[in-house]
């Protein structure tokens, strides 16, 4: 069993910034490529980004692209999303996952466990 734990949501005004954290265990988390995902209210969740594992590149969504970076520490079994620039529509709940491994990083079934979630809320 994988349990991933999201922290680090909350209110922020637009403009400003919030780091979001994953804490992943059972599972060998150098092993786990990880996605960030979110679910605007009354929307459907949509892939934010997600980074591979072992070079850790990271894959964007064009309309977080330049705004936010996902980055992961290894020794901490952590991933990470900084968010910058935050805008009232990046308001959502975000949710990451663990990747199974193949398949599109982008869809939802590729990933088999998910967090709780983390509120993200942008006020304008």
């Amino acid at each position: 069993q994988v349990e991933l734990v999201e922290s680090g949501g909350g209110l922020v005004p637009a403009g400003g910034s919030l780091r979001l954290s994953c804490a992943v265990s059972g599972r060998a988390f150098s092993n786990t490529a990880i996605g960030w995902f979110r679910q605007a209210p009354g929307k459907e969740r949509e892939f934010a980004a997600h980074i591979t594992r072992t070079s850790g590149v990271a894959y964007y969504a064009d309309s977080v692209k330049g705004r936010f970076t996902c980055s992961r520490d290894n020794a901490k079994s952590t991933v990470y999303l900084q968010m910058n620039f935050l805008k009232p529509e990046d308001t959502a709940v975000y949710y990451c996952a663990s990747f199974r491994g193949y398949g599109a990083v982008r869809i939802e079934t590729t990933y088999d466990y998910w967090g709780q979630g983390t509120q993200v809320t942008v006020s304008s």
